[in-house]
C-alpha cells in the first residue's frame, strides 16, 4: 500500500518526505506532462526502501520547450526549515540520456568534504538516483530518447539563510537531500548526519580541530572565545557521545566543548545524550563535588536539593566554591575523551563552561 503525501503517524508524530522525494515526484509529473497525455494531479514514486509513495502535484505549467511541475514539501511533524517549500522540476526533451541540473533556489557546493564536487548543485546521490530513475521510467514508457531535468526551489536562498548550509560552503539555496526519502520527526539520524558532514568539511578545509557546542547561543559564545575559521565550529546539539565518537573516528587533533552548566553537568555525569527528556541534571553528583571542595554539610544539602544546575552555580558562588565550575569541566572533559573510543584527539579534549552571558567561568582539559 502506498504512503500518501500527508504521511503516517508513528508514536503520535506524523512522518513527511525529504526534498529528494519531492523533487523526484515533481520530475516524474513534469515528464508525464511533457511526454504523456494530460497533466497528472497526483504521481507515485518508489522510495529507496522500495515503498511506494503518492504526491499531490501543486501546479503544472509550460516552460519554453519543457514542462514544469511543483510539489509542496511536507516534513510531517519535523521542525524542518524546508517544510512548505515548493520543490519544482522542469523537464525538457533531449537527444539521449537523462541530464540533471540545479536551477534557482538549489544550493551550489563551493567547498570539498560534502561528497559533491565544488561547483555542482547540492543534490546528493540518493535524490539523484530517485529523480533520474523516475524520469527514465517515463521516457522508457513513452519511447523517448532522453530528457534534461532542472530542479528549482522558489525562495530557496531565503530558506537556506535559516540553516547552516552557508557554513558548509553551500550557497544560493537549499540542498536536495535524503537517504531514505522519508522525514521522521525530530530525526536523530538527520542531526547525526549533519555533525558528520560538518566535521568532514572542517577536515577538508585543513582545520584539524573543532569546537563542539550544544546550540546557537553557546556557539556564539564560543566564537567570541576561540579563534578558528567558521567551519571549525560544529553544533552537536545533544549528541555529545556521537560527536566525540566521530571526532575520534575521523582523527581530529583536538576538540573543545563549550556550553553552559546544565548540559556540561550532564556530560560530567557520563551522559552521552544530554536531551532533557533523556537525562536529568544530577544535583547529587554536583553536591558530592561541592563536598570534595570543602563545602559545609548544609551547603552540600542545599546543592543536592537545588532546582536546576544554574541554581547550583548560584549556591556555589554564594558560598565561595569557585572551583566547582572547573571540576565540572574536568569531569566532562574526561568523559568526552572516553566517548571518542580507541582514538581520542591527540591534543586532548578541552571543556569551557560559560555563564549565561558568555563569560568563561570554568575550564579544564583531559
Amino acid at each position: 500500500m502506498a504512503e500518501t503525501q500527508n504521511g503516517v503517524r508513528r508514536k503520535g508524530l506524523r512522518t513527511g518526505f525529504t526534498t529528494g522525494s519531492c523533487a523526484a515526484a515533481a520530475a516524474k509529473a513534469a515528464a508525464l506532462a511533457l511526454f504523456g497525455a494530460a497533466p497528472a494531479a497526483q504521481v507515485e514514486i518508489v522510495l529507496p526502501n522500495r515503498q511506494h509513495a503518492r504526491f499531490n502535484v501543486a501546479r503544472t505549467a509550460a516552460s519554453g520547450a519543457g514542462m514544469l511541475c511543483a510539489v509542496i514539501k511536507d516534513a510531517g511533524d519535523d521542525p524542518d526549515a524546508t517544510h512548505g517549500a515548493e520543490i519544482c522540476a522542469t523537464v525538457f526533451p533531449a537527444d539521449a540520456g537523462v541530464i540533471l541540473e540545479g536551477g534557482p533556489g538549489v544550493g551550489r557546493v563551493t567547498r570539498p568534504g560534502l561528497g559533491i564536487e565544488p561547483g555542482e548543485p547540492d543534490i546528493t546521490s540518493t535524490p539523484r538516483r530517485m529523480i533520474t530513475g523516475a524520469v527514465k521510467e517515463v521516457i522508457a514508457a513513452h519511447g523517448r530518447p532522453g530528457a534534461r531535468i532542472v530542479i528549482s526551489v522558489p525562495g530557496g536562498e531565503e530558506i537556506a539563510a535559516k540553516t547552516l548550509l552557508g557554513r558548509l560552503g553551500v550557497v544560493g539555496g537549499i540542498g536536495i537531500l535524503g537517504t531514505t526519502g522519508i522525514v521522521r520527526p525530530y530525526s536523530t539520524a538527520a542531526f547525526r548526519a549533519s555533525i558528520t558532514q560538518a566535521i568532514d568539511v572542517a577536515l577538508a578545509a585543513g582545520v584539524g580541530e573543532v569546537v563542539l557546542t550544544t546550540g546557537g547561543r553557546s556557539e556564539k559564545f564560543a566564537q567570541g572565545l576561540i579563534a578558528l575559521p567558521e567551519v571549525g565550529f560544529v553544533q552537536m546539539g545533544d549528541f555529545v557521545g556521537f560527536a566525540m565518537r566521530e571526532a575520534g573516528r575521523k582523527g581530529l587533533r583536538k576538540v573543545t566543548i563549550v556550553g553552559m552548566v546544565g548540559k556540561l553537568s550532564k556530560i560530567a555525569d557520563g551522559k552521552k545524550m544530554t536531551h532533557a527528556a533523556g537525562s536529568e541534571v544530577n544535583c547529587a553528583m554536583l553536591a558530592e563535588m561541592a563536598r570534595t571542595l570543602g563545602a559545609a554539610p548544609e551547603v552540600v544539602a542545599q546543592i543536592a536539593a537545588a532546582n536546576t544546575a544554574r541554581h547550583v552555580l548560584d549556591l556555589a558562588a554564594a558560598h565561595g566554591l569557585a572551583g566547582l565550575a572547573d571540576l565540572v569541566c574536568r569531569r566532562a572533559a574526561e568523559n568526552a575523551r572516553s566517548f571518542a573510543g580507541d582514538h581520542p584527539p591527540a591534543d586532548g579534549v578541552e571543556v569551557i563552561l560559560t555563564d549565561f552571558d558568555g563569560r568563561p567561568i570554568g575550564r579544564a582539559r583531559a
